[in-house]
């Protein structure tokens, strides 16, 4: 009996092998692997197929296959298991073309007497996302399944009747026992995985039109990158968010710009102009697929056209910059070209304009919030997340604000940087064409307006502690957490405790939470040395003191608030005392811009040069999840270890694998003696500033 176990079992591997060779390349454009925690990932592109395979381990097994085509996807959950299961996955995804559907087939198994089914979700990613969450999916987008044979398939049309979607599991080791998957003799099941989507692929960026000659020579970036980066927009990170985020974006080819071709700089900065609200707003998430075709029927409107949210204020306030550092560096020769091209708006089809009119719209909107400030400076006059909301800038989860509405680093940083980017370009005459008269008085402004808000805005977010109230404050929150104290508490050295506040509240008052985002003021801003000096200080000390641990620099420290703050803001928080791996790449970019200078004083120099080496030390500590999206921590056997995020019971949501901001580090590299490194030139103004 188990001969012939065996020889069927080869038949139908032989069977697949050449059902798979008859449908794909022989070698396809990209095919990677990796894992991560509990997740094994395996990434295909080819031609028109892209797509993410994840095999998830544990006690709660599922499969999951994302597709950047309309961020749709398939899911299937699995009832949890009386034991932990782990996947191999036997042949890696293969990109399959069926009935004008684009998808991939892969064979994996799994050490399992048994599966059942549990659930399958077949639609846009952001269903699969709302399922895995909190368990809910529209019931409209609900399908059942099929059973012939060996094989079980979950098959639909989009709900507009637009091909549709296909996860099909045909059972090669094993059996298929009324709905259960029940394993072979040798206690695995195996399985044929085909999984398909009919919404229109992307068009990649080619590998020759994305990097240039000074990209770092890291695979696995290059390889995360490379599959998020498309003609079309930039993905902000996969399996989640495969598809626009305009924060994602702007930051991304920011920090990357030294590596990035200039047809790849352009791709990005057009995906977010032409997502422009009508009033200049940068859209932070399209709504696309079949998830669009849902909000529109919601709103009593047939088709697909793209939904677009202006919940947040940040990347408001991050195009003008981004726009400015690349038409003023290295742009300058294609300015004024890029700038009369037509741009296709996706915020009001079927109009086109010239990608420097939606470029100045931005930057009339962001001068015009910026007014009320310059002539009356005051915490109340401060630009605050919309009225409603939680939440407004990258600390997007629920908490992430502290209960904050006035953000630190859209006041502190952001918006004085893109004051300052509104009149560099106006000054540079770049804007001529695309200003009205009406226009020029507000943008001859911008100068004066920025000198107020980089004077008045950052004190308002000051917070100080005496040295005792603070050593009290590390030593409770270090035992509460069960990390030592001791190396933060020499740090702090009996002085007072210097920060600058997560956020502001409706009244003004601080939440005394300390955090990352210092990194926003030393990449867009010229902090003053004593500045610099005190709040590079504050957040590169050990935690809990400050940010620093072996293993990366925390987001968020709240030591130093009250102890619901502090539950909020814990190591399984999304934006709690996690490491966030582009956070770190911000600070360490902000560090060489400031190196740039000449102004500084010997100690402030040195103090710098110190910083940048121990965040350096972190990020090379934590080199094979520096293209994740983020990761938690342990303390235990005296030291810092990694966790992947979403591995822990209490971990709100689990990591991406492929993060488009976590690829910074092809242009973010540590310094390189004698110079201070190359990712980033000193700003015109600091000509001849460089040692």
């Amino acid at each position: 009996m188990r001969g012939g176990g065996d020889i069927r079992r080869g038949l139908a591997a032989a069977l697949l092998a050449l059902t798979i060779a008859g449908s794909a390349t022989a070698k396809p454009d990209l095919a990677y692997r990796l894992t991560e925690g509990q997740n094994l990932n395996a990434f295909l592109r080819d031609g028109p197929v892209a797509a993410h395979l994840l095999l998830r381990n544990g006690l709660a097994p599922r499969v999951l296959v994302a597709f950047p085509a309309g961020n749709s996807g398939v899911g299937l959950w699995f009832e949890p298991t009386a034991r932990p299961v782990a996947w191999r996955l036997d042949q890696p995804p293969k990109p399959l073309r069926r009935n004008g559907l684009n998808g991939v087939v892969a064979v994996a198994s799994l050490d399992a007497p048994q599966l059942v089914v549990r659930q399958a979700v077949l639609s846009n990613v952001r269903y699969l996302r709302d399922y895995q969450s909190v368990g809910r999916f529209p019931p409209q987008v609900a399908v059942q399944p099929r059973m012939e044979g060996d094989t079980i398939t979950w098959r639909r049309a989009r709900l507009d009747g637009a091909p549709g979607y296909v996860l099909s599991l045909r059972v090669v080791n094993g059996r298929l026992d009324r709905g259960a998957l029940v394993a072979g003799p040798d206690g695995r099941i195996g399985l044929e995985i085909t999984a398909l989507t009919g919404d229109p692929p992307l068009t990649p960026i080619p590998a020759p039109k994305l990097l240039n000659a000074q990209a770092a020579p890291d695979p696995a970036a290059r390889d995360a990158l490379s599959f998020l980066s498309y003609r079309e927009k930039f993905l902000a990170g996969s399996w989640r968010f495969n598809t626009y985020f305009g924060r994602d974006t702007l930051m991304s080819v920011r920090l990357l710009m030294p590596a990035l071709r200039p047809a790849a700089v352009e791709a990005g900065l057009n995906s977010v102009l032409a997502r422009l609200s009508p009033g200049g707003e940068v859209a932070h998430e399209e709504g696309i697929g079949e998830f669009a075709v849902v909000q529109n029927r919601k709103a009593g409107r047939d088709g697909d056209a793209a939904e677009l949210d202006y919940g947040m204020v940040d990347d408001d306030y991050m195009l003008g910059v981004v726009a400015a550092d690349y038409l003023l560096g290295p742009g300058r020769e294609r300015a004024r070209a890029w700038l009369a091209q037509s741009l296709a708006s996706e915020s009001r089809p079927g109009v086109r304009a010239p990608t420097g009119a939606a470029l100045a719209a931005n930057l009339r909107f962001v001068l015009d919030q910026a007014r009320p400030f310059a002539d009356a400076p005051s915490a109340r006059t401060l630009i605050a997340i919309k009225p409603g909301r939680k939440t407004g800038e990258w600390r997007d989860s629920e908490e992430g604000l502290g209960g904050g509405v006035y953000p630190y680093d859209v006041n502190a940083a952001l918006a004085p940087a893109a004051v300052e980017a509104a009149d560099r370009l106006f000054r540079a005459g770049l804007l001529d064409p695309y200003l009205s008269p009406e226009d020029r008085p507000r943008f001859a402004e911008a100068g004066r307006t920025a000198r107020v808000w980089r004077s008045r805005a950052a004190p308002l977010f000051r917070v100080e502690r005496p040295a005792a109230e603070a050593a009290a404050s590390i030593r409770a929150y270090a035992d509460s957490v069960g990390v030592p104290a001791a190396s933060a508490l020499r740090a702090l050295d009996g002085r007072p405790l210097v920060f600058h506040a997560l956020s502001l509240d409706v009244a003004g008052r601080p939440a005394p939470i300390l955090n990352s985002d210092e990194g926003f003021e030393l990449l867009f801003g010229r902090p003053t040395a004593a500045d610099l000096d005190a709040y590079v200080t504050a957040i590169t000390r050990p935690f809990p003191a400050g940010l620093m641990t072996d293993i990366g620099l925390v987001v968020a420290n709240p030591a130093f608030a009250d102890r619901q703050a502090q539950a909020r803001f814990t190591p399984a928080a999304y934006h709690g005392a996690v490491v966030w791996s582009w956070q770190q790449a911000l600070l360490a970019a902000g560090f060489e811009r400031q190196l740039a200078r000449c102004d500084l004083p010997g100690r402030v120099r040195a103090r710098l040069v110190a910083a940048q080496a121990g965040l350096w030390r972190a990020i090379g500590a934590t080199r094979a999840l520096q293209s994740s999206e983020l990761w938690s921590w342990t303390f235990r056997d005296g030291r810092y270890q990694v966790a992947p995020f979403g591995a822990g019971k209490a971990d709100v949501d689990e990591s991406n694998a492929a993060q488009l901001w976590s690829t910074v580090y092809l242009a973010v590299r540590p310094p390189r003696p004698p110079t201070k490194g190359k990712a980033f030139a000193a700003p015109p103004e600091w000509t001849g500033c460089r040692r």
